[in-house]
Parts: structure tokens; sequence; C-alpha cells
């Protein structure tokens, strides 16, 4: 698609842009107001599967989508996901109960994978490498903002609407981009001679499923050492060899394993996952933070993380447009990776909102930074012919690494909180035996860091109890919270440390020059095999 003229170009990105914000916004908007819906419903008991399974789905079929766009072309893949999404949005607005909801959600998560496989795979099919930087930056930017939007606009539809319209009200927009997409995106003919990867697919699916599965469920919903979570784990590796063999005779392979003898797309995609591993890990505990430590209300929460989709929105724009200029990324991500690591360095030393605050941006910063440079590498190290496939490689590593690091801080986290809280309550006996059993009760409830994120509760428990009792129940809450507060610190400390490595590696990236043409195509190691050496185009 590179003879295209820009303004066609441009007119294509608008469309795919538009499609990629319909599908960001519409996961962010119910962040905030998911529990409310879930509680509406009466469906707490099964909350971590509306999460999950919008996880599973995406995930798949951002993997799967992938190797089947570069047989088909991107075209039909992305109306397919537009519209399954749309259908999805709509439904999982209808629902009258929990289990509704999660079919309808997991119906959305294959639009969701589909949209992401391709959009960023339309990037490399429309621009050159030397000038896919930018774009980058800017499908980077998207995210960003809508993660900016989204949860605020959430937040305030849910308390002046239905809950259904938080599913219904960027349906136009779906609309919109599905008609862009089909009238601007040009048709790509079926390569000729090749055939469906069914059994891979199918041993990829049966690979990720239990894996997902066992990192969401594991320290939650069953203990690391159970049955279940270790069955899961022997499913997954046992379903992993057989998918590796299945895939080395495979004539069109789903997912290539030559593709891994490429350094830069296996360090590219280790520091990826690794990334995310301490990334998403760490800061999905920042809310626990902000509410429980600081005990500052949901609405304002949002307000202490919008400075890092900010600064992310505005860093990786800007360092797009320069990687499109100078032709050098690698720079870009050993520059942006010491500003995440000194980002959640600082969190690890929170003691105020402020603080909390500057950590966000400087971790925005870095990641604007560092988070276009990797999807590029990959990309810019294959033949064409191979685009759809290794984006969706890169992008499965990330999900992959941001569950299993959630799971793991969650367990750090768990682990840490358990024993502290045990010896703090040990020593507090003493004081609330000589209480009313019933108010002695109550106040060592919120040994449960959960209801420390209940200010309102807090409130109302506190102005129910006796005057005299009131103190010890502020002193017993302010305990809780600096033993949380230490807790965190250990998780943000495993954050950290995770960087470190992810930084590291970034020094054995081999940087290769940026094609400036998509005709460009890298040099054969062997036959079928590729080095990862592009021609550059002069």
């Amino acid at each position: 698609m590179e003879h295209l003229t820009q303004k066609r170009k441009l007119s294509i990105m608008v469309a795919v842009m538009a499609a990629m914000f319909f599908a960001a916004i519409n996961q962010t908007i119910v962040s905030t107001a998911m529990p409310r819906i879930i509680s509406i419903l009466d469906g707490m008991d099964y909350y971590t599967w509306t999460i999950n399974i919008y996880l599973l789905t995406s995930t798949i079929a951002t993997v799967l989508v992938g190797k089947l766009s570069d047989m088909f072309g991107r075209k039909p893949f992305i109306l397919l996901g537009i519209l399954l999404f749309m259908v999805g949005a709509f439904l999982t607005g209808t629902s009258d109960n929990v289990f509704q909801f999660i079919t309808y959600r997991g119906i959305q998560g294959i639009g969701a994978g589909i949209i992401q496989s391709t959009a960023f795979t339309a990037v490399g099919d429309l621009f050159a490498p030397r000038e896919r930087g930018k774009w980058m930056g800017f499908m980077t930017a998207i995210f960003g903002f809508s993660s900016v939007l989204g949860p605020t606009l959430g937040g305030y539809l849910v308390d002046h609407l239905d809950w259904h319209w938080l599913f219904w009200i960027f349906l136009p927009l779906g609309v919109v981009a599905f008609i862009m997409i089909l009238t601007l995106f040009p048709k790509v003919e079926r390569k000729p001679g090749e055939k469906i990867d069914l059994l891979g697919s199918l041993f990829m699916t049966t690979t990720i499923v239990p894996l997902l599965l066992a990192f969401s469920w594991a320290g939650t919903q069953y203990s690391w050492g159970s049955a279940q979570i270790l069955g899961l784990l022997a499913a997954t590796i046992a379903s992993g060899i057989i998918f590796v063999i299945v895939e080395l005779y495979s004539s069109n392979p789903i997912l290539p394993m030559h593709l891994f003898k490429n350094s830069v797309v296996t360090i590219s995609n280790l520091i990826g996952f690794i990334m995310n591993f301490g990334m998403m890990g760490a800061l999905i505990y920042i809310s626990f933070f902000v509410q429980g430590v600081m005990g500052i209300s949901p609405t304002y929460a949002g307000y202490v993380t919008m400075p890092m989709s900010i600064f992310m929105v505005i860093t990786s724009a800007v360092t797009g447009q320069l990687i499109a200029k100078s032709g050098k990324y690698k720079r870009f991500a050993l520059i942006g990776m010491p500003i995440m690591i000194a980002g959640m360095a600082l969190m690890v030393f929170m003691n105020s909102v402020g603080m909390a605050i500057v950590s966000m941006i400087i971790f925005g910063l870095g990641l604007g930074l560092g988070m276009p440079v990797f999807s590029l590498a990959t990309q810019n190290a294959v033949p064409h012919k191979e685009l759809g496939v290794v984006t969706a490689s890169s992008q499965l590593f990330r999900n992959l690494g941001g569950t299993i690091g959630i799971a793991v801080m969650g367990t750090v986290m768990s682990n840490s909180l358990t024993r502290n809280l045990k010896n703090a309550m040990g020593s507090a006996s003493a004081d609330l035996s000589g209480l009313d059993p019933e108010i002695a009760q109550k106040m060592a409830s919120f040994a449960n860091p959960n209801q420390l994120m209940n200010k309102p509760l807090i409130e109302q428990t506190q102005a129910s109890l006796p005057t005299e009792i009131q103190p010890m129940f502020a002193q017993l809450i302010q305990s809780i919270r600096d033993i949380l507060g230490d807790t965190l610190s250990h998780v943000f400390l495993t954050g950290t440390l995770v960087l470190v490595i992810a930084f590291f590696l970034v020094f054995f990236l081999k940087e290769l020059p940026l094609r400036t043409s998509n005709q460009a195509a890298a040099a054969p190691e062997e036959p079928g095999k590729v080095t990862g050496e592009p021609v550059v185009s002069e």
C-alpha cells in the first residue's frame, strides 16, 4: 500500500485511529463503573470473570489474526473486529444478568483483539519503517488519551445515566470507523497456495487459555500450590510443547518458530514481556496507595494517575516524530527506561499525594519514550510478508507479561500484608479485648485492606462508635494504613528491579537501519529463515 497518495494514507490512518479509539475508550470507560455494574447485576462472585474473559478472548484473537491478516490482508479483519466489538458492546448493554454480561464481554474481547492486531499492522502496510515511528507514537497516544478520558467519563456517566449507556454511547463512532475502513482501505488479494494452520491455532489456544487462567486465579481464587493452578500450568506446558512441534513441521505456521532466531524479535519481545510485567504489576496497585493509604476518594484518585497518561501521550507523539526524523530508535529506549525506573523507584518512597503525582509524571515520560520503540524494532527486523504475525507476537508477550506481573505482584503484596497485619493485630488485640465484643469485631474488620478503600464506610463506622472509642479507632486505621504503605513499597520495589532487568536487555538490542521502503526485505540466513538484517533502500 506504499504506492497510495499521502492524502489517501492520511485518510486511512484517521479511520484506523478512529477504530483504535473506539475499542480503547470502550475498554477504559467501564473501568471505574464495573464494580457498580456487577453489583447491580448481583454478580460480585463472578467479578473476576468479567475481566478475565475479555483478557482471554482479546489475547487469543490478537495472536491468531496476526498470521491470518498476512494471508488475507488487514481489511476484512479490521472490519470484522469493529463489527464484533459493536455487536458485543450493544449486547453487553442489554444484559439482564452477570452470565449474559460475561458472554457479551467475551465477544467484545474478540473484536478488541482483532482491532488491536490489525490496526498496528496496518501502520506497517501504509508506511516504511523510517516513517512508522511517528505513527506508532500517535497510536500509543490514542491509548493514553483514552485512559485519561475513559475513567473520568465512565464515573460521570454511571452517576448520571443508566449504566447501559456506557456501552452504547460510542456505537456511532464504531459505525463511522467501519464505513471509513470499508470505503478507504485497499483490498489485498489472498496469496495462492497457503493453507490455514488449524492444528497450530488449536494448540496455541490450549496453551494460552490455561496459562492466563492460572495466573489470573493464582493467589486469589486458589493458592499457588493448589491442584487447580498446578493442573493449569501442567496443561500449559504440555500443550506448549505440542504447539512448538506442530509449528516446526507446519508448512504455513500460525507463529513461525524461525522468528525467534531473529535476535531483534526475541530481545524486543522479552523486553516487552518484562517491561509489562513490572509496569502493570506495580501500577495496578497505585490505587491501593492513593485510596487505601492516603484515604483519597476514587473520583480524585483518578486525577492522581492522570498525569502519567497525559505525559505519555505527549512524549510518545514527540518520540515518534524524532524517530522518523533521525532514523534511530534504540537511543530512546536507553533514555526512556532509566526514567521509567526512576519513576517507579520514587513510588517505593511515596508518602504523599504530591510524591505520587511526581512519580506518575516521571514514569509517563519514560513510558512515552520507550514504548513505541520495541514494536517498531520487531516490524523493521522481518520481511513485510511477516508483518502481521511479528506484530501479534509482540502484543502477545506484552499481554502475558502484564497478566503474570499482576499475579506475581499480588502474591508479593498478599504475603507481606498478611504477615504484617497479623503482627499488628496481635499487638492490638489486648486493646480491643476490653471493648464490647460487637464494637471490637467491627473495628477488627478493618484489618482487611479492601475496607480501607471504602472511605465513606470508615467515616460512617467512626461516627457510629462511642466518643471515647473514636480516637482508638482512628489510631487503628492509621496503623493499618502504615502497614499497607510499607507493603506496597515492597511491591513497587519488585517492579523497579524487574524494570532494571528490562533496561539491561536493551543494551543487547541490535539497532538495524530503518528501511525506507516496505519492498526492502530481510536478508535470508538460509531459505525460509531470516536474520533480521534488512536491506536498506536509499
